[in-house]
């Protein structure tokens, strides 16, 4: 697993316990941004687009994310110098 796959595991991971409605909404975001580009040259653009997107639908989420404290400790272990704290 990439880093990129590992953050959005992180985020998606506890909000799958608790609402299964937000994971829906969060992937029908997602299938409306790659539907509407139609094709990419790479997967590096798919990765990128996918990071973009969540970027900004993150922007609308107003519940704070479960146990982020320790996910966050989880990704400083797991990245050991490339991830701030």
């Amino acid at each position: 697993m990439n880093g990129a796959t590992v953050v959005l595991a992180a985020i998606i991971r506890p909000m799958a316990a608790s609402t299964p409605s937000a994971v829906e909404a969060y992937h029908r975001q997602l299938r409306k941004i790659l539907k509407n580009k139609g094709s990419f040259s790479t997967p590096q653009a798919v990765r990128k687009i996918l990071y973009l997107a969540t970027k900004n639908i993150s922007k609308k989420w107003t519940m704070p994310i479960p146990n982020w404290a320790l996910i966050l400790n989880q990704l400083a272990i797991r990245f050991e110098g490339r991830f701030p704290l």
